[in-house]
């Protein structure tokens, strides 16, 4: 396997990655926050933080590295419309994530705190859990749109 194809194969690994873990931990934090036990959401989130800590954050690093590299073997010019579009929602998706990944900390103490004083989830919890919610709509329309993109390259022409 030639040094670019394994590149390749890295960087389509690392958006399954992003895309797969993300769509899966908002999948069982909606279906956790919806049976509103706080000891299910605690242990729920608790994974949630490892899955995003193991294999988000490793990705994330990973995609604009191997992108880069990529784009330079190819011979991509980095103004290339598609390339700085896919760039800018990048970073989008990421401005939406980080507060995401302290909201589950957060999400996941409040509810950890709830099952240790026995009390129900505080509103705190529903506010927050609301903040996150609306964070993912965003981020996975970006990253849908940066597929898009790879896979399509249009002629974008940016002024």
């Amino acid at each position: 396997m030639a040094f670019e194809d394994l590149l390749r194969l890295l960087h389509v690994l690392g958006a399954t990655v992003l895309f797969g873990t993300g769509i899966g931990i908002a999948f069982f934090m909606v279906m956790a926050e919806r049976t509103r036990d706080p000891r299910i959401i605690a242990h729920v989130a608790g994974i949630v933080v490892i899955a995003d800590t193991v294999f988000t954050a490793t990705a994330t690093f990973l995609q604009p590295l191997t992108g880069y590299i990529l784009a330079r073997m190819i011979g991509w010019p980095f103004e290339e419309g598609w390339l700085v579009l896919s760039f800018a929602l990048y970073v989008l998706t990421g401005l939406f994530w980080l507060p995401v990944v302290w909201i589950q900390f957060r999400l996941r103490d409040l509810a950890k705190r709830s099952v240790a004083e026995d009390t129900p989830l505080p509103a705190d919890f529903d506010r927050l859990y609301r903040i996150w919610f609306a964070c993912g709509f965003p981020a996975f329309a970006s990253v849908i749109a940066i597929f898009w993109l790879m896979l399509t390259k249009p002629d974008i022409t940016l002024s």
